[in-house]
Order: C-alpha cells, then sequence, then structure tokens
C-alpha cells in the first residue's frame, strides 16, 4: 500500500496500530499518526457529530479547559491592541468570546459553522486553533494557509491531545472519535518548527504556542 503522509506529503510512512475501527499509520520524517483515509467521513456525517458539541461560553467548566491556552497566550502576546483569528471554532466559538473579552478584536472561521471565507484574506496577530487540527484530513494544506494568517512575529496557539508512544496508543480514547484523523505528537510540531522557522513552547500536555519569526 502505497500512501503519503497528508502533513508532509513523505512516502516513508509505516503500519502504526489497527484497532477495530480504523487501521492507523505513522510517518516516520514528521512523526505524524494518521487514520486510514478510505475510512473518513462524508461531510454530512462528520457535520453531525460536530452538532453534538455543546462550547457554551457559558460554561465554567469548559472556559477553565480554555483557559489553558488564552493565558499563556496572552501572556505571550503581552500588552497592546491585537488581532486575532479562531480557526476552527466550531458551533460556539467560546474561545473568541472569552478573548473579545480580554479586550482582543478576534475574528472567526469554521468550514462548516462561520463559513465566511473573508476571514481568510488577511493576517493576524495571532491565530488559536483549539481541539480542531485533529480533524485535519490534508493537513499540509491548512498548515501552510495558517502560516499565511499570521504576521511575522506573531503567534500559532494549538489545543490538541498528544501521541505519546504506540503503547498508549492502544488504548488512547482520543482515537476513538471518528472525526479524529490526524494525531500529532511533540516530534510532529517540534519538525514543523524546524521546517519552517517557528520557536515552540509546549505547554502542559495538549497546548502548543509557536511563533513566527520576524523575516
Amino acid at each position: 500500500m502505497s500512501l503519503n503522509c497528508p502533513l508532509c506529503q513523505s512516502t516513508q510512512v509505516v503500519d502504526f496500530e489497527q484497532d477495530k475501527r480504523r487501521r492507523y499509520f505513522r510517518c516516520q520524517p514528521c512523526s505524524l499518526v494518521f487514520a486510514d483515509p478510505d475510512c473518513q467521513l462524508p461531510p454530512e456525517d462528520e457535520k453531525a457529530v460536530y452538532d453534538q458539541h455543546e462550547n457554551n461560553v457559558e460554561d465554567e467548566r469548559y472556559r477553565a479547559f480554555l483557559d489553558r491556552l488564552a493565558t499563556p497566550l496572552m501572556q505571550k502576546l503581552g500588552e497592546g491592541v491585537f488581532q486575532g483569528l479562531d480557526f476552527g471554532c466550531g458551533p460556539g466559538p467560546a474561545l473568541a468570546a472569552m478573548l473579545t473579552e480580554a479586550g482582543y478584536n478576534m475574528t472567526v472561521y469554521d468550514p462548516y459553522f462561520a463559513p465566511d471565507a473573508t476571514a481568510l484574506e488577511k493576517t493576524y496577530d495571532f491565530v488559536t486553533c483549539t481541539e480542531a487540527i485533529e480533524h485535519f484530513y490534508m493537513p499540509h494544506k491548512e498548515w501552510r494557509l495558517l502560516l499565511s494568517l499570521v504576521k511575522p512575529g506573531g503567534w500559532m496557539a494549538f489545543m490538541t491531545k498528544l501521541v505519546i508512544d504506540a503503547d498508549a496508543f492502544k488504548s488512547w480514547h482520543y482515537k476513538n472519535d471518528p472525526t479524529h484523523v490526524s494525531f500529532f505528537s511533540r516530534e510532529t510540531f517540534s519538525y514543523l518548527a524546524d521546517r519552517d522557522g517557528l520557536d515552540v513552547d509546549f505547554v502542559g500536555n495538549d497546548v502548543i504556542l509557536l511563533r513566527k519569526r520576524n523575516e
């Protein structure tokens, strides 16, 4: 079976794991683990899963969850008036609301729930992407897009569960969501940072901040 990595496009792809739902592969150069492309859901089924998400900005527990990204990002940004984009905001853009409350000028984009493509025609001081990058079928395209949306010196902030190793992956609940298809690790983000001239900071177990170096 010949596959290209959906992130770095390498052909150096090996079997990683198989469960009763799907087969998974790992790219040797960038360490991305990805689900068999033949198991991808059609758009209507994928959206049906997303429609079940309850991302309520009034939910204090959900706010605390998102604050694990918001607080370190705001510390990196420092004081000032900043323009931000919440990419993949979902049906309830709670993070964008929280950052707006904190004084940032926020724009949202989501291919299903906020599909106004004009949001992708300008650049931002920072882009957030919480619990979304694992849904990317073609992460090489989305990654390039996200890079293009960030100004030099700006920040990309991700929240996603990270692959640890093959043993942990076997019993990992995160892979059981059929809309989760691309699984990143510290090694993957470090590879991308080295390749694309980014400074990377891992915050806790699932928050990754990357700064685009000044040109």
